[in-house]
């Protein structure tokens, strides 16, 4: 079907003749619409503001979340009330020259047995004591020319970082180092712990590996970004208020950087969650 700035350049061009309820009717578009357009064309210094608007709201949520890629914008400025078409998000961030960065998907030939959990966190992201509910996710970062992959938990209690591990591929290694960080501090049994449905996070080594510790498993909705939204929030605060500002250059560098942000995320910074108490406050708080 033709687009609607066509119809609605032939609706301009044909209302001298015909009625423009006609003209509507036929082309299938809604008054409302075409007037919207003709005032847009008509004041080419609005198109260019409306233009720059947008230009700026991408940009801002192109360095809070870096992976999204147009689709995922387009929902992005919905929820910011700046309703825009899909194909003129994708023109803009291409102007822009906006890429996002996908975590790369490792290719498996022959049948391979996953193991999926429903999903028993069901977005509840609170808990009523620490260590009760866990998520946990993977992140790029770069690191120079290169990335790195960083793994962390998070306690659904106060949002407090349990663990967390660095490095330079993204496998079942990764994932598996980061329970274990956790499990030689504490006793998991009976916890759940959330995460996506990637690969690492499907294999039957994993389920092997929550099994042995008693943990109960739980897995997002597949393609659903929300369900496991505390672990990329803090990920988005890690980027914006500490690696885009020192961009490491080496592994040492990054693990330097992440671990001050750690430690200052759980003992300084505080969150209105948690009552403008950091997570440790807030834990050692109510502990006493």
């Amino acid at each position: 079907m033709t687009s609607k700035a066509i119809r609605f350049e032939i609706i301009e061009g044909m209302r001298q003749k015909y009625p423009l309820r006609w003209l509507l009717k036929f082309a299938e578009v809604s008054r409302a619409g075409y007037y919207k357009w003709r005032k847009r064309v008509s004041d080419p210094t609005a198109r260019i503001q409306e233009e720059r608007l947008l230009e700026r709201h991408i940009m801002a949520i192109h360095r809070l979340h870096p992976y999204f890629g147009y689709l995922r914008m387009k929902v992005a400025l919905k929820r910011e009330g700046l309703h825009v078409n899909h194909k003129r998000v994708y023109r803009l961030m291409k102007k822009l020259d906006i890429r996002s960065v996908i975590r790369k998907k490792r290719r498996f030939f022959g049948k391979q047995v996953s193991v999926v959990y429903p999903n028993r966190l069901e977005r509840l992201f609170s808990a009523e004591a620490p260590l009760l509910k866990l998520v946990t996710d993977i992140t790029y970062i770069r690191v120079g020319e290169q990335f790195a992959y960083l793994s962390a938990i998070l306690d659904l209690y106060n949002n407090e970082i349990v663990a967390w591990q660095l490095a330079e591929r993204n496998d079942l290694a990764l994932v598996t180092k980061t329970v274990d960080a956790l499990s030689e501090r504490a006793d998991l049994t009976g916890v759940l712990l959330h995460s996506d449905q990637g690969f690492q996070y499907t294999s039957n080594a994993y389920n092997r590996k929550l099994e042995k510790l008693g943990v109960i498993g739980s897995h997002s909705r597949r393609g659903n970004c929300y369900d496991n939204a505390c672990i990329e929030s803090f990920f988005s605060h890690l980027k914006t208020e500490k690696i885009y500002l020192v961009r490491p250059q080496t592994m040492s560098e990054l693990e330097q950087a992440v671990e001050e942000y750690v430690s200052f995320y759980n003992n300084e910074r505080f969150q209105k969650k948690l009552n403008d108490r950091s997570p440790v406050e807030y834990r050692e708080t109510v502990a006493a």
